[in-house]
């Protein structure tokens, strides 16, 4: 069976592509919806590091992806059935280290060919069946999932004491983690604290939201994530480090492309615990799916999605990364090449 593949051969440059796809061993899926993440974007503008650009183009962006069951010689889905594909790819199973974290796994639109093409064949293991949730929300449940794995992470290696938890940032990922940490700790009080104060509104959920100029200087939390990434997370990281109290964990989730500084001696004086969290694992998209049953989650969740009109043409995925550069949080788009 041929396949067209649309993949980034340069910056800002794709071609399609012609390949076979195995339609005895995998599941054959038509996605239906994607969305584009920030590494999408990296790829995209070229705003990666020549060497990496040169290693790993040409291949087919896109990881956020949902789409129906075309063919399952597997017998694991029925023809038409909603699904969510999970991009990762573990090379074997470990009892210590997650799919996500393991060297030899594959991830889609990073270390092999992402979800822009035709058809997409996936092993029946990566992918989780979804009826009730709209695909526009469903395309976002490998970004919540990153955030449910980061929440878990932090219930299980930090203290206890989780009265007061802050996120630092205020777009797309710190919203999905407020979503996250509203559903699986609903005794915490989180805080949000941004520079934009346009995005800070829509964080409606938190008990309180600061400007990052103008935090309170007995304003203290247990816990924190970090969730802005770029030049600017060193200033995020340090903001933490003065804030924080002793034994505090701290989740590392915002990429960065250099070298942040971070304040070693207060991070010692403290005993602070900083965890970098990054991607998911199937456990997690469940988690994310089953969050997503809620009337209430996905209401929220829609409040940060923009739906550009379908994509239909090489020309119409040109227009949405460019699109997706206006837009303030999430870029979704129907997929009916």
């Amino acid at each position: 069976m041929i396949n067209y593949v649309y993949r980034l051969v340069s910056p800002q440059f794709i071609s399609i592509d012609y390949a076979n796809i195995n339609v005895h061993d995998n599941v054959i899926v038509r996605p239906l919806y994607m969305s584009i993440c920030h590494a999408d974007q990296r790829y995209f503008l070229g705003n990666r590091d020549s060497d990496i650009l040169s290693a790993k183009l040409p291949m087919a962006l896109i990881h956020e992806c949902c789409g129906k069951v075309v063919l399952d010689k597997t017998g694991t889905f029925e023809k038409g059935q909603k699904v969510v594909l999970i991009p990762n790819i573990p090379a074997k199973p470990s009892d210590y280290i997650s799919e996500n974290y393991d060297e030899n796994s594959r991830f889609a639109s990073s270390s092999c060919d992402g979800f822009m093409r035709e058809f997409v064949d996936i092993p029946a293991e990566r992918l989780l069946p979804f009826d009730k949730v709209p695909p526009q929300n469903a395309v976002l449940c490998e970004y919540l999932s990153v955030a449910t794995h980061a929440v878990n992470r932090l219930i299980k290696y930090s203290h206890s004491c989780r009265d007061n938890i802050a996120i630092w940032g205020d777009g797309s990922l710190a919203y999905v983690v407020c979503c996250t940490l509203r559903e699986l700790l609903p005794k915490s009080k989180i805080t949000v604290v941004g520079k934009n104060i346009r995005k800070l509104s829509r964080f409606s959920f938190a008990h309180k939201t600061y400007l990052n100029n103008s935090l309170p200087a007995d304003f203290k939390i247990d816990h924190a994530f970090e969730c802005v990434g770029g030049e600017f997370s060193g200033f995020a990281i340090d903001d933490i480090i003065s804030h924080i109290k002793p034994q505090g964990t701290m989740m590392l989730m915002g990429v960065s492309e250099n070298k942040v500084p971070i304040n070693t001696r207060n991070v010692l004086e403290k005993g602070l615990m900083m965890l970098g969290s990054s991607r998911s694992g199937k456990e997690d998209f469940q988690t994310a799916l089953n969050m997503m049953q809620s009337v209430r989650i996905r209401r929220r969740l829609s409040s940060i999605i923009y739906e550009d009109a379908p994509v239909r043409s090489l020309d119409d995925i040109y227009r949405v990364f460019a699109t997706d550069l206006n837009t303030p949080f999430k870029t979704v788009f129907e997929w009916n090449i």
